[in-house]
């Protein structure tokens, strides 16, 4: 019994000492890139499978350092083994986070009835791709997807484009606004607060570049517009 007890108490002993050791490398990690770059935003840092390489959130991209600080390492990290590519998991984690925090007010939703997923779509109503994948929404809807829009204009914040959609966002009816945008129709001019440029910002934290940009609930990221049948594929259906 004492020999259980002093194993349990070793046991705990170590443990504290691991986790003040990686607390003490986190801290290393963070104040040497904080040195270099001080305006960098250190969102996370953690371990990996891999002895004295420690992952290091920067925002919602990912880097790899050693330990002491003195390498860095630019590049995704595979598991062969498991066939898994780690470093898109901790970024489409990050992704999922970010969305699923966007409150309701800020996107416009085309919801299904009976709705199964959901996808976010950073959109700009100039883009014909953008055109293209809006009138696919209603059969997305009928096959369960709800299509939740950002605003992403391409051309920039202060762009013609970019004060078009802050007139969809502020429209009453937003739904039809959209709609009417990217079908070349005139849309009302209206002034409110309204999340653009926010949005915009957003997109470009995620890794935006171009648009229609399709994200689903898990935060993994699709390669720009693809058909309602291939887009079913890609979630699983």
């Amino acid at each position: 019994m004492k020999v259980i007890t002093i194993l349990i108490s070793m046991t705990l002993v170590l443990t504290v000492f691991n986790i003040g050791a990686e607390e003490q490398v986190a801290e290393r990690l963070t104040r040497t890139l904080q040195q270099v770059f001080p305006d960098m935003e250190i969102t996370r840092v953690t371990s990996t499978p891999i002895e004295n390489i420690y992952e290091v959130m920067i925002g919602t991209d990912v880097i790899y350092m050693t330990g002491d600080a003195r390498f860095v390492l630019k590049g995704d990290l595979i598991d062969m083994k498991e066939r898994r590519n780690l470093s898109e998991d901790v970024r489409s984690r990050s992704r999922a986070d970010s969305l699923k925090n966007i409150p309701e007010s800020e996107y416009i939703e085309f919801a299904s009835k009976d709705s199964k997923d959901i996808i976010y779509v950073f959109t700009d109503v100039d883009c014909s791709y953008c055109r293209k994948l809006h009138r696919d929404v209603p059969e997305l809807n009928d096959n369960a997807i709800t299509v939740r829009y950002l605003a992403y204009p391409r051309a920039g914040i202060g762009s013609s484009v970019h004060r078009l959609m802050e007139d969809v966002w502020c429209a009453e009816d937003r739904q039809q606004a959209l709609t009417d945008a990217k079908a070349g129709r005139l849309v009302k001019t209206s002034e409110c607060k309204n999340p653009v440029e926010n949005q915009h910002a957003l997109g470009r934290k995620l890794g935006v570049r171009g648009t229609p940009a399709i994200f689903l609930e898990n935060g993994r990221a699709l390669s720009g517009y693809m058909p309602p049948d291939e887009l079913l594929r890609e979630i699983g259906r």
